[in-house]
C-alpha cells in the first residue's frame, strides 16, 4: 500500500533530507587521488552522527557501511573499503540515506576524482539531467510511467542505456516502500501520483549495455560489459503545486 505523508512526517523527511544532502556534499568533497572509499564513507558517517541522525544503510539487510560507494563500472551498492584507493580520472557514485525520527530521505550523486575524460563527464551530466527530467514529470495527477518515460527517453536519445534491474522507490517510514519507480516505461501507466506521496527518482545509467552483475560480496552491482556507470537521486514529495525536492540543503 502506498502511504501518504502528513505535514509532520514530511517535515521529518525534510530534516533527514537536509542532513543527507550535506553528508553527500561532504563525501563528494573528500574525493581525491590516494583516498580510500572507506575514508569517504567515514566523512559522511561522521556528519550524520554529528547531526544526531542515523545512517539508514548501516546494518540494512546486513550492509556494513553508512554509504554505498561505487567506482567507475560500479552501478550501486559498492561496499566502502580501506584497500580501494581512488585515482585521478575515476568517477564515484555515492548513495546515502538518513533517518530522523523514524523517517528516511535518500540521495545519491556521481562525482569526478580530479580530471576525468570527456566521455565520463558527459555520462554524469546526462544522468543528472535525466533525474531532473523525471522530477519535472512527477506532478499530481500524472502516473509513475510518466516519470519512467521521461528518464528513459532523455537517456536513450543521447546514446546511453538505462539499468533495468534496479529502480527508484517509495520512501518514508521505511527505506523502501511502494511504489517502485522504474527508469524506463510507458507514459500513462502505473500508480497515479497524488499529494503526500514520497518517492525517489534515481536513474542508474550505463555508457554501454544495460546488463549488470552482482559481485561475490553479494552487494556490489557492476556493469556486465565493464562500461562506466553514473547514478543520481533525490527524494521528492508530490504536492499540489508540483514536486518538492526534500534532499536539498536549507535555503535551496
Amino acid at each position: 500500500m502506498i502511504s501518504l505523508k502528513t505535514s509532520r512526517e514530511l517535515a521529518l523527511m525534510r530534516q533527514a533530507g537536509r542532513v543527507a544532502s550535506e553528508a553527500l556534499r561532504l563525501a563528494g568533497e573528500a574525493l581525491r587521488p590516494g583516498v580510500s572509499t572507506w575514508e569517504v564513507d567515514r566523512v559522511a558517517a561522521s556528519h550524520i552522527e554529528k547531526c544526531g541522525a542515523h545512517a539508514s544503510q548501516l546494518g540494512y539487510e546486513g550492509f556494513p557501511a553508512a554509504t554505498c560507494v561505487s567506482v567507475n563500472g560500479g552501478v550501486i551498492h559498492g561496499i566502502p573499503s580501506r584497500t580501494h584507493i581512488l585515482k585521478e580520472g575515476d568517477i564515484v557514485s555515492i548513495d546515502l540515506t538518513v533517518d530522523i525520527g523514524g523517517y528516511h530521505a535518500d540521495n545519491a550523486a556521481t562525482f569526478a576524482v580530479g580530471r576525468v575524460a570527456e566521455n565520463a563527464r558527459r555520462l554524469m551530466d546526462v544522468t543528472r539531467e535525466s533525474m531532473f527530467e523525471g522530477i519535472r514529470a512527477a506532478r499530481a495527477g500524472a502516473r509513475i510511467g510518466d516519470i519512467s518515460h521521461a528518464v528513459q527517453s532523455y537517456v536513450e536519445a543521447r546514446g546511453y542505456s538505462v539499468v533495468r534491474d534496479f529502480v527508484g522507490h517509495g520512501v518514508g517510514a521505511s527505506l523502501h516502500e511502494p511504489p517502485e519507480v522504474p527508469n524506463f516505461g510507458n507514459p500513462g501507466h502505473g500508480a497515479r501520483l497524488v499529494p503526500g506521496m514520497t518517492i525517489t527518482v534515481e536513474p542508474m545509467i550505463s555508457a554501454g549495455r544495460p546488463e549488470v552483475d552482482i559481485l561475490r560480496d553479494k552487494w556490489t552491482v557492476v556493469t556486465r560489459d565493464g562500461s562506466l556507470s553514473a547514478h543520481f537521486e533525490h527524494t521528492i514529495a508530490i504536492a499540489e503545486g508540483g514536486p518538492v525536492i526534500l534532499t536539498l540543503p536549507d535555503g535551496e
